[in-house]
């Protein structure tokens, strides 16, 4: 796409980058390397539209999920037709398209006698996890950002314009609001890192037994900083700010006097200081970052929360539902039904903060010291894993 298209051009259609895991880029690969199934495609659905298509023989897709298709228009909330006919694909694959809100479809009968729910019962489009979970977590409005540390992390920013990074380090989708749209940037491996230490520290068949409480206990006794051990969370490439899919992760630092703690740890921080990375794109693309409210598996943490608002420099906040982004889907649903007339109004209506953290005035200069020395990992490892070193993101 990017010697067709030009990555110029592919910013300015769907403004986002190709990467290996859009949607686009994985039907061209089985167009190219799979014809015979190729052959038997009739239409392009994401999985939560597989689900409404079998509840209501409709096709259709919310222009929140569709962003990260990489056949968007994302500042027309669109289909790009340029995009799609320049690689070579039927139109007619691709579903109807609506905001998050908005009523799509209705239950019909045989959905109706699969799984019992009413025909006729409104299906409103959804949206994708991270769009769905920033409606759970209040994050509607630009000035409040989210960074939820799931398998994956990602910061989450919502905007009234359709905000590009010319370097596509970040993603710019639509947002589940009519008229509103997202960044983010994406840490590839997050909680994944942490789950990753754990099989590798825990006996052979016992890992699902070690709990993360445990380990946030082991890290707890090492000081922030970890004496000096950093952890580059590269186990499945990175996004975010590099957009490398081949680099790979990283201990540094490590000295005969450090413990399975200092590991624990390091990784623990080495994912805060990788979502700091989007923040200080954000800065850059002058988008205000007045409170932040963490969320996903890492959010349970108290150690970690409190590593982010050392990272961060900043108080963090926690939500009172835990699992965001069904919360945020049964917002849109009832907004779509005239529960509430707005997203907004939703959200102020049912988003309530539970927890917040406050940074340690005492720890966060030596974080802001460990985070310009974990800046520096980045283009060591680029020029270990390359023979001809990739340009440097820009952070």
């Amino acid at each position: 796409m990017e010697e067709k298209i030009g990555v110029a051009r592919l910013l300015a259609l769907t403004a986002n980058p190709a990467l290996t895991n859009f949607t686009l880029t994985k039907l061209l690969w089985v167009r190219r390397h799979e014809p015979d199934l190729w052959s038997r495609v009739r239409r392009v659905l994401l999985p939560k539209d597989y689900v409404r298509f079998r509840l209501s023989g409709e096709f259709a897709t919310d222009v929140a999920d569709a962003s990260g298709t990489l056949m968007l228009d994302v500042a027309r909330r669109a289909w790009s037709e340029e995009l799609v006919d320049a690689v070579g694909l039927d139109r007619r694959l691709l579903p109807t398209l609506f905001e998050s809100p908005e009523v799509c479809a209705r239950v019909s009968l045989a959905g109706s006698a699969t799984t019992g729910i009413p025909k006729g019962t409104p299906i409103v489009a959804g949206a994708g996890d991270q769009a769905a979970g920033a409606v759970g977590m209040g994050i509607t409005t630009p000035g409040t950002v989210s960074a939820t540390i799931g398998t994956s992390g990602v910061v989450f920013a919502a905007t009234d314009r359709p905000a590009t990074d010319l370097q596509g380090r970040v993603h710019t989708f639509c947002h589940a609001i009519p008229e509103r749209w997202h960044v983010m940037g994406v840490t590839q491996a997050a909680g994944l890192s942490l789950r990753w230490l754990r099989d590798q520290l825990a006996p052979p068949g016992a890992s699902a037994s070690m709990s993360y409480d445990a380990l946030a206990a082991e890290a707890a006794q090492v000081p922030a900083g970890s004496d000096g051990v950093l952890w580059a969370p590269y186990l499945m490439g990175e996004r975010t700010p590099h957009c490398d899919p081949t680099i790979r992760a990283a201990f540094l630092g490590l000295a005969v006097s450090h413990g399975r703690g200092h590991l624990i740890r390091a990784v623990m921080e080495g994912v805060a200081f990788s979502l700091r990375d989007t923040l200080r794109i954000f800065d850059e693309m002058h988008l205000p970052v007045e409170r932040v409210r963490i969320g996903g598996g890492g959010a349970r943490s108290p150690l970690w929360r409190q590593i982010h608002a050392d990272v961060f420099g900043r108080a963090v906040e926690t939500v009172t539902a835990e699992e965001a982004a069904a919360y945020g889907a049964a917002i849109l649903a009832g907004v779509g039904v005239g529960v509430w007339p707005t997203v907004d109004a939703a959200c102020a209506a049912v988003v309530h903060i539970n927890k917040l953290t406050r940074a340690n005035a005492d720890v966060v200069e030596r974080m802001n010291e460990r985070y310009e020395e974990y800046r520096r990992i980045y283009p060591a490892l680029n020029l270990i894993h390359h023979r001809e070193p990739r340009k440097e993101a820009n952070v």
